[in-house]
């Protein structure tokens, strides 16, 4: 058994033991995800910094989510198909997706957006990485990805949204005014 199905099953065996904690997983998996685009927009819509700076914000959070997941995720599933862990292995399933396991697109959407969240306003950078971890393992637990799904979003995500950072900021800044770095 390799170690990406040990861990696994070490997460997914946490389901079934409790409806409250499998509840709490299936929220956590599925509908977080909805509250975190919500605060997103709110804090780019109650931001008190410059409106140039929330528009910057908004295209790398918008632009690296999108290519992350609907871009770099679709082609490689594309290429490798990797079937869920609920249609190989005997696991606790609390969800089902219908789509190839790696990358995980929750993963790579959500690490893209926490990333870019991060180089703008570090306190709400690490809120958004929390929030995204606890998606991101909850999905583990509710038997539909295995770990190196996740840590391959994860590393898509956050690769994606430090480029798509580096090269607006680039084509934004003037040789003449240097930017000031990220807010915190």
């Amino acid at each position: 058994m390799t170690l990406d199905t040990q861990i696994f099953y070490l997460l997914n065996n946490l389901a079934g033991q409790s409806p409250l904690f499998d509840g709490v997983v299936v929220f956590l998996a599925t509908y977080l995800s909805y509250v975190l685009i919500v605060l997103f927009l709110a804090l780019v819509f109650f931001w008190h910094y410059p409106q140039w700076e929330k528009w910057e914000l908004f295209l790398v959070v918008g632009v690296s989510s999108l290519i992350a997941r609907f871009g770099v995720t679709e082609l490689i599933r594309f290429f490798y198909h990797r079937p869920r862990p609920f249609l190989t292995l005997p696991v606790h399933q609390l969800l089902t997706e219908s789509s190839w396991s790696f990358p995980s697109g929750h993963a790579t959407f959500f690490f893209a957006l926490a990333t870019a969240v991060y180089f703008y306003n570090k306190k709400w950078g690490i809120g958004f990485f929390i929030a995204t971890i606890f998606i991101t393992v909850s999905r583990v637990i509710a038997g539909i990805h295995y770990p190196s799904d996740i840590i391959g979003g994860a590393f898509i995500g956050i690769l994606v949204a430090y480029a798509t950072y580096y090269f607006t900021v680039r084509a934004i800044a003037s040789p003449s005014a240097p930017r000031s770095g990220s807010i915190a």
